[in-house]
């Protein structure tokens, strides 16, 4: 009934305003875009699942761009209305079914790659189907595509505990190796299984990068350990609205100043 009320109320020809549910950017975490039979940890969705999810979004009047864009648009006071789009590993699928339904829907997103696994599987996965992963050319072509090209470590290990050589290597060391790969800049880094603490924030901090993404990092969250949202297979559009309108589970909503500020040096 509210609803007739508002559409009696506007304007003939009005537009009506985007169904924005809050001026707080969020950011989405997708990792394989494939067939989702067969994968015990959930982080695998359909093709037709993402066309849908993407719908949803522009549906509500929001629009999916890479964290690049997205920290750049929060930066001018212009980061309403934009969601965060990652998809983590740098698996093969991203080239072959997300870009496409991205391009369709005038989307840009940010795929965390690993330098040390080009060609690879995921090898770091004890269950599960072994899924090929984007070798160099496919990550140039992503490049090409307009998609933003980040890193989550050389090779995929849990950067907590690691030595400080591997550790060296594994976020310096990657970011050098993609900015050769790529020829352009490298901004952004994600943490392997989400795992961080002041140590790590130090050394990507160190290295150059100028966000992070994590999971839920709780008193870390920053410039250098953003919250974000999973998004899966289950994620239908009643489920996708509320997570928005909550934050997603365990508050994974970054605030606005963790989008706006400087990385700030973190001490262990």
């Amino acid at each position: 009934m509210t609803d007739d009320r508002n559409r009696r109320a506007r304007p003939a020809g009005a537009t009506p305003a985007p169904r924005t549910a809050g001026t707080a950017p969020w950011i989405a975490m997708y990792h394989s875009v494939a067939d989702p039979a067969n994968d015990p940890y959930r982080i695998t969705v359909s093709p037709q699942r993402l066309d849908a999810q993407l719908a949803w979004l522009r549906r509500r009047g929001l629009h999916g761009v890479s964290m690049r864009r997205l920290l750049d648009a929060a930066r001018r006071g212009r980061a309403r209305g934009l969601v965060g789009l990652t998809f983590d590993d740098g698996y093969r699928d991203f080239l072959d079914h997300a870009v496409p339904l991205l391009h369709r829907y005038h989307c840009t997103a940010t795929v965390f790659v690993l330098p040390g696994r080009l060609g690879g599987d995921n090898a770091w996965d004890p269950l599960g189907p072994r899924k090929p992963l984007l070798d160099a050319d496919g990550i140039r072509r992503a490049a090409a595509h307009g998609m933003e090209i980040a890193s989550h470590g050389h090779t995929h290990i849990d950067l907590t505990a690691a030595d400080d050589h591997a550790l060296h290597q594994e976020v310096a060391g990657s970011r050098a190796a993609l900015t050769d790969l790529t020829g352009q800049d490298v901004h952004g880094f994600c943490y392997p299984y989400g795992k961080a603490d002041p140590r790590v924030l130090a050394a990507v901090r160190a290295a150059g990068y100028g966000y992070a993404c994590a999971i839920a990092p709780g008193e870390l969250t920053g410039p250098l350990a953003l919250p974000r949202m999973h998004i899966g297979q289950r994620d239908t559009a009643w489920r996708l609205r509320l997570k928005q309108a909550t934050g997603g589970p365990r508050g994974r909503t970054p605030r606005p100043e963790a989008l706006t500020s400087a990385p700030a040096a973190v001490t262990a």
